[in-house]
């Protein structure tokens, strides 16, 4: 059914004109050499050599002793076998990451502690910001009601004539791409001459979301000093803009300064635990990180503020040798665009206290699991990247924690497997006699239960410690903890978030160690469009996706049962969270459970209990844009029923490139050829394939005699 662009004003018959482009050149990286005549001169400015010491240092000494321990646990006859070692060894590299993980936050809950009261309000802007979004086969109601939303609440800080606001668009779907023309011509009619709003549809989505940024700044960047990047899910106060705006003005070798976002606006159970666990211990990690990187600090590819010019000159990715997963386009390429700029000698910083950035999150458990199916692929392609040359040590170990949060499953897994292989060894394998080399006593594995089980808690508080330091910080702020519910329920609360953390940690390592194997298989991820709203997923899928993880947790508890008692209780969470799989995937995306605990005052934050106003005001919009059905008409039928919108995408049309001589696009002329054979609208669109309705939408003759079919 095609709707009218506006049920209550007439349709807008003349599209506004985007900018005169103002292009800058984005030269490919040399990744193999690089010389600091090629970058900025920046300032001095001091490092965090002692926040380092402090953050790798610690983890180091308490990496050594926790191997010192293990060892001992392993050695307790005065004889270790190879299984043993691999033992060893495994439990060293997993227990260095938890390390480096509880210094980094020790050194931001130290900081907080020590929080200040909020910064002056910033100065008048005098340079310009652009403030874009690429989309792609996103709700249009949500993004634009978000674009508007954020809009208004810069114009309320009375500096909103420093930003224009754009809209870049890679949707491949023809029914979301009209959507969005008739979004923006609706939303360019409501606000008038000073709209100061552009769309821009790319024809190919080359290099995805680096690519869509690339084309923006290549083709309108020389028209502003900065760009503030956000992703289709991103919400900003107008202050948090404003306040990003005036960092990197009155910082002159600022490249990238990143904001915190918080999870907002999710209902389902397994994304208010996110939610939770992102307000009340997200902002301690991010801290931590924040000081010992100082001026080295990493992108996380929205909700940050980017110099343009320095972006330009210095981001252009190349791609990469041979085919994916490992070849072929930066996948993560925010981290990548990072080390790039800040190897030109620009800064990178993060604002972690800076209020007002907020996202949402994947609402089950399956969801997340898509999208760390690509960010596992983009981190571990990294490790072509490591070795680039002139890169700030920061930057590498940012590409190494990145690589590191991925590959640390699958050795969490083998370090599992070595420990039922010893137990088995243990109790059904008798000890060698006679080796092949001289010894007093047989060489059989033997440990020592009560170091074994001190460094068991050891351990586990380094593990837990970060979630803690956040929840003392809570505890301690009397805003947060009234918000979050009181302090019982704030306690309560991070006891469900570490109990259901617990059980849905071996399924994601189980995951995460598929993935990993996968990628090193060569199986490319491509590039799927996030789900955002209701977690539900078809029960059958759901026991496709985890019956092997149930079947594995099932004969894992048999079998440490049969082997020792010991080793079952020591096995009980990993296996309990595999046989429980299933169900609780399935309830991670029930909205019916999220509610409840949400009327009990459970993982409450802040941002919950009184939402935001630039949420509430998004929210208000994206009702009305349903309410318009932005999101609903079949996009030939809105072309053919809408005059004013059908003129308006044509010339939102951009020139079509030359064609070589005898190539042929075979979808442009099925899609002419099917056209020619419908005798009805209807009929037309029932024949065409999604790659001829794009076809047909990108070329005005067509556009035109689908308009003259008969509905």
């Amino acid at each position: 059914m095609a709707l009218s662009l506006d049920p209550v004003t007439p349709a807008p018959t003349i599209v506004p004109a985007v900018p005169p482009e103002a292009p800058l050149a984005m030269p490919v990286q040399d990744l193999s050499r690089w010389s600091e005549a090629d970058g900025h001169r920046p300032a001095a400015h001091p490092t965090p050599t002692l926040a380092r010491l402090f953050v790798f240092g610690g983890a180091g000494l308490l990496t050594a002793y926790g191997a010192v321990q293990m060892y001992e646990v392993v050695s307790v006859a005065g004889s270790t076998t190879a299984l043993q070692w691999l033992l060893l060894l495994l439990f060293t590299l997993n227990f260095s990451w938890i390390a480096l993980a509880f210094t980094s936050a020790l050194l931001g809950f130290a900081a907080l502690l020590r929080r200040r009261g909020p910064d002056p309000a910033p100065g008048p802007l005098t340079t310009r910001t652009a403030v874009v979004m690429p989309v792609y086969n996103e709700a249009t109601a949500r993004t634009f009601a978000a674009v508007e939303a954020i809009r208004e609440s810069i114009e309320v800080t009375g500096q909103g004539a420093q930003f224009d606001y754009w809209v870049l668009s890679d949707s491949t779907q023809a029914d979301a791409w009209i959507a969005e023309e008739r979004a923006f011509l609706a939303l360019r009619h409501k606000l008038g001459d000073g709209a100061r709003l552009y769309y821009r549809h790319r024809p190919k989505n080359h290099h995805r979301k680096a690519g869509n940024i690339a084309d923006f700044v290549s083709r309108w960047g020389g028209h502003y000093d900065r760009m503030l990047v956000l992703d289709a899910d991103s919400l900003m106060s107008g202050d948090c803009v404003v306040r990003l705006a005036a960092a990197m003005q009155a910082d002159p070798d600022a490249g990238i300064i990143q904001s915190l976002p918080l999870i907002i606006n999710r209902n389902t159970l397994f994304a208010r635990v996110q939610q939770f666990a992102a307000r009340i211990y997200g902002p301690v990690i991010a801290t931590g990180l924040s000081l010992w990187s100082g001026r080295d600090g990493n992108y996380w590819g929205h909700n940050a503020i980017i110099r343009t010019r320095a972006f330009a000159a210095h981001c252009g990715l190349p791609d990469l040798p041979g085919k994916p997963p490992f070849g072929g386009h930066v996948l993560s390429h925010d981290f990548v665009e990072a080390a790039l700029i800040r190897r030109a000698g620009w800064s990178v910083t993060m604002l972690p206290d800076l209020p007002g950035s907020y996202e949402e999150s994947p609402p089950s458990l399956i969801d997340i699991a898509v999208r760390d199916r690509r960010w596992a692929q983009g981190n571990l392609q990294h490790a072509r990247l490591i070795g680039t040359a002139g890169l700030k040590l920061p930057s590498r170990q940012h590409f190494a924690t990145g690589i590191a949060g991925y590959v640390a499953s699958p050795l969490w897994a083998a370090q599992l497997v070595v420990g039922v292989a010893l137990a088995l060894q243990t109790a059904y394998i008798r000890p060698e006699y006679f080796p092949s080399e001289f010894r007093l006593y047989p060489v059989w594995p033997r440990f020592d239960p009560e170091r074994a089980l001190q460094l068991f808690g050891l351990t586990m508080g380094i593990l837990l410690a970060p979630k803690l330091f956040g929840l003392v910080l809570a505890l301690l702020d009397r805003a947060v903890r009234r918000a979050s519910g009181g302090a019982i329920r704030l306690v309560l609360s991070a006891l469900i978030e570490t109990l259901l953390s617990a059980l849905i940690a071996p399924i994601a390592m189980l995951i995460q160690s598929g993935s990993v194997v996968q990628i090193l298989l060569g199986r490319d991820t491509g590039w799927n469009p996030q789900r955002r709203d209701d977690g539900s997923i078809p029960f059958r899928d759901i026991v496709r996706r985890h019956r092997w993880h149930t079947i594995l947790g099932l004969v894992s508890g048999i079998a440490a049962f049969a082997i020792a008692t010991s080793l079952f209780l020591w096995m009980s969470p990993t296996i309990l969270g595999l046989v429980l799989a299933i169900p609780i995937s399935w309830a991670s995306g029930q909205l019916t459970y999220g509610l409840a605990l949400k009327r009990l005052g459970l993982l409450m934050t802040p941002e919950e209990r009184e939402p935001p106003a630039v949420a509430l005001r998004a929210a208000a919009l994206q009702a009305e844009n349903a309410a318009r059905g932005f999101d609903d008409a079949d996009a030939l039928g809105a072309i053919q029923a809408d005059a004013a919108l059908r003129r308006a995408h044509v010339a939102m049309l951009p020139a079509s490139p030359p064609r070589r001589r005898g190539s042929v696009d075979a979808e442009r002329v099925l899609a002419q050829a099917k056209l020619a054979e419908a005798e009805t609208a209807a009929e037309a669109a029932a024949w065409l394939s999604p790659k001829e309705r794009m076809a047909l939408l990108h070329d005005a003759a067509l556009v035109d005699r689908a308009a003259r079919l008969p509905a």
